[in-house]
Order: C-alpha cells, then structure tokens, then sequence
C-alpha cells in the first residue's frame, strides 16, 4: 500500500523484452533505497512494481503482460521521467489517501491554467470511472495524491501548488498528456458492497443503512 505522496523521480533507464512481458531497470539519485530489498513494492508513476535486484542507485522489476495491457508502460522509452514512492510502513504519516498501485485507467490532460502560483489541471473524465470520482474526493494521477477541486460531466479539475509541481512529474503535464488514474479503494468496495449481486455476503449494508450511520 501507499499514500500517493511522492518520495523521489527517477528515470526509466533500461527496458528488456522478456517473452510477452519486459523488466525495467529504474534509477534515481534521489530516492533512500537502503531500506528497500528484493521483494519490496515501489509505485512507478503510480503502478505498484516488485523489485527484483537492487543497484546503488536503482532497481529491476518486471512487468507483467497484464500491467502493460492496463498501464503505459508498453508506451515508455528509456528517459521516462517517473513518480516514485516505496511502499508505506506502519508508522508512516498519511499524508495523502490509501493508494493500492493497481491503475483502474487511462486518462489525458485537456487544459492547463495558471491561478496565482499555482496551476489549475483539467483532465478528461473516463465513463467508466466517472462515478467514482467525486468532488473534493481524492484521486492518484501518475502515482500522486490529488483532490478534485472541480467536477463536470466530462472533465475534473486538480489544483497543483507549487511544491508538488517541483517535486513530480506534473511539471511536464501538457494538454494532451496521458496520465494512470487510480480511484479512491474506498469507493470501490463501497459499490462492491452495495452490488446487489454481492448482498449475501455484504453483511446487510444498504443504501439506507449508509444513510442511516451518516455516510450518505
């Protein structure tokens, strides 16, 4: 698990084709890797990777043909810029949300606006996710921990402050830039939950038991 606030950036610095899938060498100067080991989780632009050898200042993971059809992975060249954060331990503040690293989609930069020193983002939003994503709810774009500020029926908007442009990937978002979108795990069991399908063995959970407790 992880919290979608980024520790460093680092830099696809190798790609290997393995058969149907690839591994990766990611380097960073950046990031302490003298608690990692193999074995441990690092999201990469959000999509949680297993190291599978450590350098000095980089790690090896694979990338499974399953991670490459739900993430741009099978679209990046070496010199790809990368979010990174090591997985959370227990005594880790939470600073952002609980980000799983399991990318629910793809999505792309529409406009770029500049609001005092900080920068309005606008990102299409996809049919398939939309009803999860909901106003000033949390989101995880490349890895990092966002709040939707605006909604739209086709678009919502993050606002970016000028410390986590300077210390991620956003920096170069452009429109037109296509993104990993994770949603908030929360919303996601919740409609597991709520699946009518499921009500055996939801435990008696119900839109009127939601709003009965306060959630709704």
């Amino acid at each position: 698990m992880f919290t979608g606030i980024i520790e460093a950036t680092g830099q696809l610095k190798a790609i290997r084709q393995r058969g149907g899938d690839i591994s990766v060498t990611i380097s960073s100067e950046q990031l302490d890797f003298s608690d990692v080991k193999p074995g441990d989780s690092i999201a990469s632009n959000g999509v949680c990777l297993t190291v599978t050898r450590l350098g000095q200042h980089s790690f090896d993971a694979d990338v499974s043909a399953e991670t490459l059809a739900l993430t741009l992975f099978a679209q990046y060249q070496t010199g790809q810029v990368i979010n990174l954060e090591k997985a959370m331990l227990p005594t880790t503040r939470m600073g952002g949300h609980i980000v799983s690293g399991h990318v629910d989609g793809v999505t792309s930069v529409v406009k770029i606006e500049q609001s005092g020193r900080a920068w309005q983002v606008w990102l299409a939003l996809p049919k398939q996710l939309a009803h999860y994503i909901a106003h000033k709810g949390s989101v995880t774009v490349d890895g990092i921990s966002l709040t939707v500020n605006e909604l739209t029926k086709d678009a919502f908007r993050l606002t970016i402050v000028p410390h986590t442009a300077a210390h991620t990937t956003i920096a170069q978002f452009k429109p037109g830039t296509v993104v990993h979108l994770e949603v908030d795990i929360i919303a996601r069991y919740l409609e597991r939950l709520l699946n009518k399908d499921n009500a055996a063995s939801s435990g008696g959970v119900s839109m009127a038991l939601l709003a009965q407790r306060g959630f709704l």
